[in-house]
């Protein structure tokens, strides 16, 4: 079953990828390998579970929190052009 479910990921891996490649906009393809990310870690919980190496759980949240930062600061890198901005383009009330 868990077999099935890793074969399950894979396959929404590619699909992930292929909107990746050809997606309309680079929004989409941002969202496309945040998925893959998350797919990932996923992949490596059932596979820790399934070769019954529980430590793979750390690995896979540290995996986590390195996508989550890196889909931010794409995005950030995308909105202003780098990272050291602060956001100046909003104006205060």
């Amino acid at each position: 079953m868990f077999t099935a479910g890793t074969i399950a990921l894979l396959i929404t891996i590619l699909i992930a990828l292929a909107r990746a490649f050809i997606g309309p906009s680079i929004y989409d393809r941002i969202l496309a390998l945040n998925m893959v990310g998350t797919k990932t870690v996923l992949l490596i919980a059932v596979l820790g579970f399934l070769m019954g190496r529980p430590e793979f759980m750390d690995i896979a949240i540290v995996y986590a929190l390195i996508n989550f930062i890196g889909v931010i600061a794409v995005l950030k890198v995308f909105k202003y052009g780098d990272l050291g901005r602060e956001g100046e383009d909003e104006r205060p009330l």
